[in-house]
């Protein structure tokens, strides 16, 4: 069935998978890294909506998510938008297949300091 993805795309799906299984009715915070930005999302997955986001594209981070001070804007970015919609203790984190290391762990710690308990 899925075969035709790398061993490292298969072990992705598989971690969100248990993930989802050990936490479903918490929301989850999707982190997405590339080479020039990060992106992160609050997903509700009984009902399949994304709740808030922040990204590194957006017009405030002009050429700031690359590194990790622009992770550590973001999230507390994220964070301001999370306590917002109320989102503050029911979540856990989905790193997505990167290490926590970095802009992730920055951007983690970033959003536990402005008050989401992850």
């Amino acid at each position: 069935m899925l075969k035709h993805l790398s061993s490292e795309e298969r072990r992705t799906l598989a971690n969100r998978g248990a993930l989802k299984r050990k936490n479903p009715e918490k929301i989850r915070l999707s982190v997405h890294r590339s080479g020039r930005h990060i992106e992160i999302q609050a997903i509700d997955d009984t009902r399949g909506h994304t709740i808030c986001a922040a990204s590194s594209k957006e017009k405030d981070f002009k050429g700031k998510g690359w590194n990790v001070a622009g992770a550590e804007m973001v999230g507390k970015v994220f964070a301001e938008r999370a306590s917002k919609a109320k989102i503050t203790d029911n979540c856990y984190f989905d790193r997505g297949g990167y290490r926590y290391h970095g802009r992730v762990k920055a951007l983690c710690e970033a959003i536990r300091a402005g008050g989401v308990r992850i």
